[in-house]
């Protein structure tokens, strides 16, 4: 079995920052990308941010200037660092990842429970 975990999420103030961590633990030969998604209210998760095991990273046009995502591969855990925060990003957000498990080698997406960001006054 794999799980992802994801901890940080806060209620922050409007130019605030946080720093989210996804920890994944279980049968895991190996992970191939880890990632962040978000899903405000009444609108459909998307995309923030990826990072390949190789450190190839790839970001929401928008959100570049402002989030840095890092992959530490020895404990497994990517990080989402969020700097300038907008109240318009309030949302749940979701670590996912592609992790091959010991007993098949094959890679799977899996889904973190997600965390909540606030960001208002």
């Amino acid at each position: 079995q794999v799980q992802l975990a994801e901890s940080g999420g806060d209620l922050v103030q409007p130019g605030g920052s946080l720093r989210l961590s996804c920890a994944a633990s279980g049968n895991i030969f190996r992970i191939n990308a880890m990632g962040w998604y978000r899903q405000a209210p009444g609108k459909q998760r998307e995309l923030v941010a990826t990072i390949t095991s190789d450190s190839s990273v790839h970001y929401a046009v928008a959100l570049k200037d402002r989030f840095t995502i890092l992959i530490d591969n020895a404990k497994n855990t990517v990080y989402l660092q969020m700097n300038s925060l907008k109240p318009e990003e309030t949302a749940v957000y979701y670590c996912n990842a592609a992790i091959s498990t010991i007993a098949t080698r094959t890679s799977m997406w899996y889904w973190g429970q997600g965390t909540q960001v606030t960001v208002s006054s």
